[in-house]
């Protein structure tokens, strides 16, 4: 048995074999340097020095000599037995149970692989539609790729604990890289083709990466100049294309594996482990920890450097076995994935469809609208831009309908607004900061009213949902619930999509908090709230300065403690220091306060949810003193279909301002419509569209505490492309300021 110690007993039979110069060989498993041990013989009895364990030898090879006393010479070579750390339920067939049942109970993020599996083999996994070649997998067949990919990677020499960058975009592909380096029990260190390439060195370097699994050849061209004089790189992996299309010399003799080669490699040394006892007896199992990091993810926000968040397979475990509360989703349903799968927001949510048995579809910005109607997805999670873009093109579509249609359809939308209001009153799902409760009369009043009054707009809400809402919903084609996360949604596209009948929910979380820490449920859908904390998950509401904490309904800073909680900032101890305190609780940098509990009235279903009001460093201070958040006042510009982006300024400034990239065809449609410009005029100059904004404004943001006065009108996007957007298109507040430096200066002059 494989280490029991080696016992050697001397027979009269055996020192006459002796005696021959026969050789003994022997060749278990060692783990040590290799050592020569002395036998002696004597007469019958041998006598060695040392007992020697099967773990201690490889080759040991006994020489006898003649005479009466004689030596035998133990020359031991080892050879040291591989550490093979495995997800203990994805690869469960493979590890050792030494006589005790091997636990269901998912350790790892690859574990889910092996359950989903069991549950809905051959239903469809995934659908990637636009690569080459294009692909369907069911999810057997998703498990079986892992497990080859996994396994190529132990052939290629990754090795656990180990970080390798995986610099790729959507697809199936990324999916079984992302899950095949997990399994290996090494660390992904994850970003997308669309950041810049200096990043990207950063972020490779920094995370002491020693081998790149990328997109395709056309990316990596994009960074061999910087990357192969500059980084360390153990082997390439491509994911999609030919290594042919490689630029010539700029590998610089490092290998390069295609995706195929690799699911190849793995596949064939997985049937050769399955037929081999004496080859798997070659390593030494172990079982990935729920406290090993999983993976790096880089933050992508809107100031600073990016920093490295550690995320363990429990952080994402969490997600996966919590995120159920915020919505029911089960087997058949479709999943439409579009942001970038390395973003945690998307790539948590993924893990958890896959638990469910959904079919997931790839989509891309180009081929969104599209793809809604071709697959009519039951769900899609996206970021507010997203919903606002379609809601644009909506009411685009309508203002261009003959005049008696339009007056129709917003007739009937305004109906619709004005009944999901009152319904809201009366379900108790209104909105409050203030602690006190109302009377049992006034809210008795208040229940009476918004209910007959919505009974009566009932028909005529009903009627515009038959005839009217159906035909948009069908053009939009999310058929159960759109997610929306990754910043604030503006109120009025919420009041919008509920009037039309398509259930927005919001959500929030930080890459620090694997994401998702609250949610909307179904059935406490509050409007302007990010939801309830999900499950195990504590938040508190902390005053800035003083770190007290503050009552519901008190604006501070928001606090969280539980499970998806990082393990800190990768060699960054002072970072993580700054975010984190010894008891736990993460200080997330954003603004809010917690609903406060009412028994009665419109806000009585309303406690405890959790209300985001923007980033403590987006805080913009006038020099007078008073502290502006300029979300709000954003929110209410980008109502205008005249303003397509806007960042709102004037820190340390009399009065705020304004950058803005107006939407020049919206704009030259409404100097036409008003006389301002000739109806066969192609282009407006720039003090027309100044004026026209400063109109928009005072009209949209009336109602907001601060009004913007000087504006600086930009003709140039923010795009990820120039580094004014995040990868998950937030806008860099601190690069748009300093890009436009001198003309905001001169505005203020």
């Amino acid at each position: 048995m494989l280490g029991a110690p080696i016992k050697i007993s001397s027979s009269p039979s055996c020192c006459s074999s002796s005696e021959n110069r026969k050789a003994i060989m022997l060749s278990p498993v060692c783990l040590d340097k290799s050592r020569s041990f002395q036998f002696l013989f004597s007469g019958s009895k041998l006598r060695c020095s040392k007992t020697l364990d099967t773990k201690q030898l490889s080759s040991a090879k006994f020489k006898v000599s003649r005479g009466s006393k004689f030596r035998v010479f133990c020359d031991s070579k080892t050879q040291e037995l591989q550490i093979r750390r495995c997800s203990p339920l994805l690869e469960k067939a493979s590890l050792p149970s030494n006589g005790a049942p091997l636990s269901d109970e998912w350790k790892a993020v690859p574990d889910i692989w092996r359950s989903s599996a069991e549950k809905y083999g051959d239903r469809v996994a995934l659908v990637d539609p636009y690569h080459d070649p294009p692909s369907t997998l069911t999810y057997n067949q998703l498990e079986q790729e892992i497990l080859d990919f996994t396994e190529g990677l132990r052939v290629i020499g990754v090795k656990p604990e180990e970080k390798y960058a995986l610099f790729a975009d959507n697809s199936c592909r990324w999916l079984v890289a992302d899950q095949g380096i997990m399994a290996t029990g090494a660390i992904n260190v994850v970003r997308g083709s669309r950041s810049a390439v200096e990043e990207l060195l950063h972020i490779y370097n920094h995370s002491e990466s020693v081998g790149l699994v990328i997109d395709n050849p056309e990316f990596f061209n994009r960074l061999a100049g910087k990357f192969c004089s500059n980084a360390r790189m153990r082997f390439i992996v491509l994911l999609w294309g030919e290594k042919s299309r490689l630029a010539k010399n700029e590998t610089l003799g490092v290998p390069v594996f295609s995706y195929k080669e690799i699911v190849k490699l793995g596949r064939e040394y997985r049937a050769a482990l399955i037929d081999s006892l004496d080859a798997r007896k070659g390593y030494r199992y172990e079982v990935i920890g729920s406290d090993d990091i999983a993976t790096l993810v880089y933050t992508s926000g809107t100031t600073g450097n990016p920093k490295g968040v550690m995320l363990s397979h429990k952080n994402l475990l969490h997600q996966i076995e919590n995120l159920g509360v915020l919505g029911p989703a089960k087997a058949g349903d479709r999943f439409l994935s579009m942001l970038p799968t390395w973003h945690t927001y998307e790539r948590a949510c993924e893990y958890f469809i896959f638990t469910r048995g959904i079919e997931q579809v790839y989509t891309t910005v180009r081929t969104l609208k599209d793809d809604l109607r071709n697959y009519k997805p039951d769900y899609m999670i996206s970021v507010p831009l997203v919903y606002e873009t379609l809601y644009s093109g909506i009411q685009k579509q309508i203002s261009s309908s003959p005049n008696a249609i339009k007056l129709i359809v917003f007739s009937f939308i305004r109906i619709s607004l004005a009944y999901t209001e009152l319904k809201r009153i009366y379900e108790g799902l209104c909105l409050t900061r203030n602690p006190e409760e109302p009377s049992h009369i006034v809210s008795m009043f208040d229940y009476l009213w918004s209910k007959t009054i919505a009974t009566i707009l009932w028909p005529l809400h009903v009627l515009a949902t038959k005839f009217v809402y159906k035909k948009i919903s069908s053009a939009i084609g999310i058929q159960k619930t759109a997610k929306s996360g990754g910043g604030s949604l503006p109120t009025h596209i919420e009041k919008f999509y509920e009037a039309i009948g398509l259930e927005v929910q919001n959500g929030y979380g930080l890459t620090e908090t694997s994401p998702c820490i609250a949610g909307r449920r179904p059935y406490y859908n509050v409007l302007g709230s990010v939801g309830h904390p999900i499950p195990l998950t504590e938040f508190k509401v902390v005053d800035s300065e003083t770190g007290e904490i503050l009552p519901l309904g008190s604006k501070g800073i928001i606090k969280v403690r539980g499970p998806p909680v990082m393990k800190g900032y990768y060699k960054n101890p002072l970072a993580t220091r700054q975010a984190l305190d010894e008891d736990g609780w993460l200080n997330t940098g954003d603004i809010g306060w917690i609903a406060p509990h009412h028994s009665v009235g419109r806000s009585r279903r309303c406690g405890g949810v959790i209300v985001f009001e923007g980033r403590a460093k987006d805080t913009i201070v006038l020099s007078s003193g008073e502290n502006i958040e300029p979300l709000e006042i954003e929110e209410a510009a980008l109502r205008s279909p005249l303003i397509q982006q806007i960042v709102v300024i004037g820190q340390d400034q009399r009065r705020l301002g304004a950058i803005i990239v107006p939407n020049k065809d919206e704009a030259l449609l409404a100097a036409k419509e008003a006389s301002i410009v000739d109806a066969d005029a192609v282009d407006l100059s720039k003090d027309k569209i100044t004026s026209m904004l400063y109109e928009e404004l005072r009209k949209w943001t009336s109602e907001c505490s601060f009004q913007i006065g000087p504006i600086l009108v930009v003709d140039e996007p923010f795009t990820i492309e120039s580094g004014l957007l995040t990868p998950t298109m937030k806008i860099r507040r601190d690069r748009v300021v300093a890009q436009y430096k001198e003309e905001i200066a001169n505005l203020y002059k």
